[in-house]
């Protein structure tokens, strides 16, 4: 078992709260001694109430699946000796309704766009055997219920 943290921190500063008109901005600081400036999404509290310039959880949550499927496609890929030279994934997700009416992160589309190197290439049926082992291994992808698909750009 592996146990990771991560530390919210939020102050008020001067303004009211209880009138519900408080920034939303926050840190999130973690052991590494990396800190990410956070706020809600602006989609979720307007602005001036959320920090547009902040990573909001929604775009961290898209990110980490995004992340774990990378890491683990880049090393399935250096094991069977395919040298990647890049790795670019405009992912997307898109929140609605889910059928018991409430607002979730309904699916997460992965689009990578990934250069090779080197003589070896991939074929069309071993880069998604890379894609789908890459995804039954992405302990993000399995552990949450939004519907995950890779559309490899």
């Amino acid at each position: 078992m592996s146990e990771y943290s991560a530390r919210v921190v939020w102050e008020r500063g001067e303004a009211n709260f209880l009138d519900n008109r408080y920034s939303r901005g926050h840190r999130w600081e973690f052991d590494g001694g990396a800190s990410v400036p956070a706020s809600s999404s602006p989609h979720v509290v307007p602005l001036p109430l959320s920090v547009e310039a902040n990573v909001d959880p929604e775009e961290a949550f898209v990110a980490s699946l995004s992340s774990c499927h990378m890491l683990f496609f880049l090393s399935l890929a250096a094991q069977q000796e395919f040298l990647v030279d890049s790795y670019v994934d405009d992912a997307i997700g898109v929140m609605g309704k889910d059928a018991n009416g409430k607002t979730a992160m309904l699916r997460v589309a992965l689009r990578p766009l990934i250069r090779f190197g080197g003589e070896q290439q991939p074929t069309a049926s071993q880069l998604n055997a890379l894609h789908h082992q890459s995804h039954e291994l992405c302990f993000i992808a399995n552990s949450v219920k939004t519907e995950v698909v890779v559309e490899p750009a």
